[in-house]
């Protein structure tokens, strides 16, 4: 009886790792996905979490739905996805922030390391130079001659100390060598807001809260943060190009998940992002947004989120960069 009892422990034992995950038998995902945005609605993260989110939903067969959790610069909704159940229902659009973050707030209730697991990069977004068209300037180099000659009259929004936008400025004012106020915001969409009533002069931000803006003359882009002009502005030169050579900045965005996720639901979820990436429209309109569409794996993704996270450690240690 005994020999039974122990045979019949192993064997259901040895059926439970042989068991199929939640993925690979079917039932994965059997109710809605959540991707949390800690971004107000309008933003870039906003845009691109919406964009992918239809194409998950069709593939997956479940609704993708998208949920804002705005407020101390993307802590709030990286917490609440941190805190999330581990079992695929729950994503989080991270960017470069979150790593920014890390050396940033260094008290957080979460290490985001350690709390989430990389799915997949979504898109690399560059920062473009858009001022208020009162600005008396319509190049990089007039606004630096104009700042130069009125040290402190001009004003940058950002989209929060220690944000990307934010730390752009600040390389923007050391490369120039010019005095502008900066004024930090809850996101980009309440700064891009007050930039267009004039209520600050200039903005580094990505194109996706602004490119109707730009379109209707409300704004004005004088320059492109990335290493080659952006197809979308041809005419628009590179910062570097215009004065300050080596300048650059931009933003990824990507999905990643809480840490406990099971690895076979990671890499479905993955493959099912990078699908979406391929499909022609979403490519387009990506690309339209300025927005250059990536898909790449998990273990590529996870090293970007790395070596981002020594990188700003670094630049925010250099620069006494604090959050307030």
């Amino acid at each position: 009886m005994l020999f039974r009892a122990v045979a019949s422990v192993l064997s259901l034992t040895l059926l439970a790792f042989a068991s199929p995950s939640m993925a690979n038998n079917g039932t994965y995902p059997s109710k809605p996905i959540r991707i949390i945005v800690p971004w107000p609605a309008g933003g870039a993260a906003d845009f691109l979490a919406r964009q992918i989110s239809h194409g998950m939903s069709a593939r997956l067969s479940t609704p993708v739905i998208v949920d804002n959790r705005p407020g101390a610069a993307t802590n709030i909704g990286t917490q609440a996805a941190a805190n999330a159940d581990a079992d695929g229902y729950t994503l989080l659009m991270a960017s470069s922030n979150n790593c920014v973050n890390v050396a940033l707030y260094p008290r957080l209730p979460f290490d985001f390391a350690k709390s989430f697991k990389a799915v997949s990069n979504v898109g690399i977004a560059p920062n473009i130079l858009v001022v208020n068209p009162a600005v008396p300037a319509t190049d990089v180099k007039g606004l630096i001659a104009y700042a130069k000659s009125h040290p402190d009259v001009l004003t940058y929004g950002s989209s929060g100390n220690g944000s990307a936008s934010h730390l752009a400025a600040e390389q923007f004012k050391a490369q120039a060598a010019v005095k502008i106020l900066g004024i930090p915001y809850k996101g980009s969409a309440p700064a891009v807001t007050d930039l267009l009533g004039n209520q600050v002069s200039m903005m580094f931000t990505v194109v996706p809260p602004t490119l109707g803006h730009i379109k209707a003359g409300k704004l004005k882009i004088i320059g492109v943060a990335s290493k080659a002009r952006l197809p979308l502005f041809p005419d628009v030169p590179t910062i570097s190009e215009a004065g300050l050579p080596g300048f650059e900045s931009s933003i990824w965005y990507g999905l990643v998940a809480p840490s406990g996720t099971p690895d076979d639901i990671v890499a479905k979820l993955q493959s099912t992002v990078a699908s979406v990436l391929q499909d022609p429209k979403v490519i387009d309109s990506l690309k339209q947004q300025g927005v250059q569409p990536v898909g790449d794996s998990s273990k590529a993704f996870a090293a970007t989120i790395s070596n981002d996270i020594q990188k700003y450690g670094a630049l925010i240690k250099t620069a006494h960069i604090t959050a307030e």
